[in-house]
């Protein structure tokens, strides 16, 4: 029987570039060598949507509404969907970034504050609302038929807070790295650091942006097509492609 795709939600943090030319930065974070899911390889936070999410969403007060924007007419990424708080929460699990408001205005996060938000409801007990308004929806994959783990994942934009520090957490993930979409893409193609295929292809439509802000402004126009790879076996290893694109097969 075929796997179901479990619905998962993934964040690339993006910040104009501190040094050199003009353009943005986006931080990765490297799997632990161990992870059942894509060990070793560098990626953008993310993980699978949970109950507490959905529930989130549904609950008055938690999350800040979301203006439907051309990425998404059908609804994909709504509140109810638990897409966009599994986005936030994953985003501070794993990067120590947490999206949210308190009193009207972005948190900034010290160091003694964050050992209060330990648990994903401690943020709601500090009375925060989530910034789903904050997440710009940009992508939508889903991992091919005959892949023993499967994914329904939706990318979100986001642009980091000043006043916050991106840092891996040394669990689920073993680095953490700010760099800008086309030097990622460099240093794939050199064989430094292991990326995976879906990655490749945001790394590559992100290295156009000049700017956050440019980026932002094309993701709220941009029609967001799925994306559902096919599973091939080529010289005996396994390999994927995209249908419009079947020259360009990718090893896994």
């Amino acid at each position: 029987m075929a796997v179901q795709p479990r619905l998962a939600s993934t964040v690339m943090l993006l910040r104009n570039a501190e040094s050199g030319p003009a353009g943005i930065e986006i931080f990765m974070v490297q799997r632990a060598v161990q992870s059942e899911f894509m060990p070793n390889v560098y990626v953008f936070p993310g993980g699978s949507v949970s109950d507490d999410d959905h529930r989130a969403e549904e609950t008055a007060g938690l999350c800040k509404p979301v203006t439907p924007t051309a990425s998404d007419p059908e609804g994909h990424t709504a509140l109810g969907s638990g897409a966009r708080a599994a986005a936030i929460r994953e985003l501070f699990e794993e990067a120590n970034v947490l999206l949210a408001y308190r009193a009207g205005e972005m948190l900034t996060i010290a160091e003694e504050t964050a050992a209060r938000f330990t648990s994903y409801r401690q943020a709601f007990n500090e009375q925060l609302v989530l910034a789903t308004d904050h997440l710009a929806y940009f992508a939508h994959w889903i991992t091919p038929e005959g892949m023993p783990k499967r994914y329904d994942t939706h990318f979100f934009l986001a642009t980091a807070p000043l006043a916050q520090e991106a840092a891996y957490d040394r669990l689920e993930t073993s680095d953490g790295v700010w760099i800008r979409p086309a030097d990622a893409l460099d240093r794939f193609k050199r064989g430094e650091i292991p990326i995976a295929f879906p990655t490749f292809h945001q790394l590559r439509d992100l290295s156009a942006f000049r700017t956050v802000q440019e980026a932002l402004d094309a993701a709220a126009l941009r029609h967001v097509a799925t994306h559902m790879p096919i599973l091939t076996q080529k010289d005996g290893k396994p390999h994927v492609y995209l249908p419009e694109d079947s020259n360009n097969a990718w090893k896994i």
